[in-house]
């Protein structure tokens, strides 16, 4: 048992895991800032326009109800997360491109002199 929590802490602490971790805390907190930006500032721009402040629209069939308006805001939801994801790639992509080179270490400089000598005497 003791090797099992072993190989559960080594599986846990490696760097994917943790990214992992992290990526999911920041998706809901992201989540919950666009839920506030659409409680706080979309709706109540629709509500200006529209009368209300969301698509509450309710198609009664029988004893049934359809509350396909519920699913035009979780739609409408969903377009403004995935553009907020969007941006973030967008930003994060330009400033990985905007990134000075590295030099390389002592190590690769050694064994590109060696690959280079090699090819050479080829």
């Amino acid at each position: 048992m003791k090797k099992f929590f072993e190989e559960f802490k080594a599986f846990i602490m490696t760097g994917n895991v943790l990214m992992l971790a992290v990526a999911f805390i920041m998706g809901g907190a992201i989540a919950l800032v666009v839920k506030s930006f659409m409680d706080n500032i979309i709706s109540p721009i629709i509500g200006a326009i529209v009368g209300h402040p969301s698509f509450d629209n309710v198609l009664k069939i029988g004893d049934g109800r359809v509350t396909y308006g519920a699913f035009i805001t979780d739609v409408f939801n969903l377009v403004i997360v995935g553009l907020v994801l969007f941006a973030m790639v967008k930003a994060y992509d330009n400033f990985q491109k905007n990134k000075p080179a590295e030099e390389p270490s002592d190590e690769i400089k050694l064994l590109t002199e060696i690959r280079d000598s090699l090819r050479a005497r080829s």
